[in-house]
């Protein structure tokens, strides 16, 4: 059983989606115990630039056509990453909000293993999946309150959820499973240390059958 972990707060062991995340881990592997996990910490990881040599990489990949020495060491990277997504059996992404998304690296990773014959197919017509991965644990961290009735309503104000669930799924993710967990910093120090406790029990609860 393989595990990929994806990181994509900077913060540490300050994080609130890295401190649910790991309590999620730490009960997993309670439940499986030979669970492999690899994690991949978006700011920790060195991901190239989607930048003009990426792009070029990109479409002679596709077209196969031959790269340069700079293509070549990019696209390689490029592949090194989609075979770690290949690989999991399981996979765990901490989300964090920021400006009501997702942090631009983790856009970046997405925008590098998202490949046409690496994690999608498509003929012209129709796109087609290549991921067999039949499970995904999703924690959103949001540090305000997304009621439907409150000042920032999620369904004008979460572009975070809607589009992490659909790229999964587009790759093949079988089943997304998601905890949302709100009010991590708005209320004072002590509410968001209740938030990010409850969170922690919740995604145990979720180890336990995943």
């Amino acid at each position: 059983m393989r595990l990929l972990n994806i990181e994509s707060s900077p913060r540490g062991s300050r994080s609130a989606s890295i401190a649910v995340t790991s309590a999620f881990l730490e009960a997993y592997r309670q439940a499986c115990p030979g669970v492999m996990v690899d994690t991949l910490n978006v700011w920790e990881e060195r991901l190239p630039d989607f930048d003009q040599e990426a792009i070029g990489a990109k479409y002679k990949g596709v077209n196969k056509e031959p790269m340069d020495q700079t293509e070549t060491a990019v696209w390689n990277k490029i592949q090194e990453l989609a075979v770690r997504f290949q690989q999991a059996d399981r996979i765990v992404l901490g989300v964090p909000m920021w400006n009501f998304a997702y942090p631009y690296k983790l856009k970046q990773l997405i925008d590098l293993v998202c490949q046409r014959n690496m994690l999608f197919t498509y003929d012209g017509i129709e796109y087609g999946p290549l991921l067999k991965t039949p499970r995904a644990f999703v924690v959103y961290v949001r540090g305000g309150t997304y009621a439907e009735d409150s000042p920032t309503p999620a369904s004008r104000f979460d572009h975070q959820k809607g589009y992490i669930d659909f790229w999964l799924k587009f790759l093949g993710v079988k089943e997304v499973q998601t905890l949302v967990v709100e009010g991590t910093t708005w209320g004072g120090k002590e509410k968001g240390e209740e938030a990010i406790a409850r969170g922690q029990e919740e995604a145990k609860k979720v180890a336990a059958d995943f």
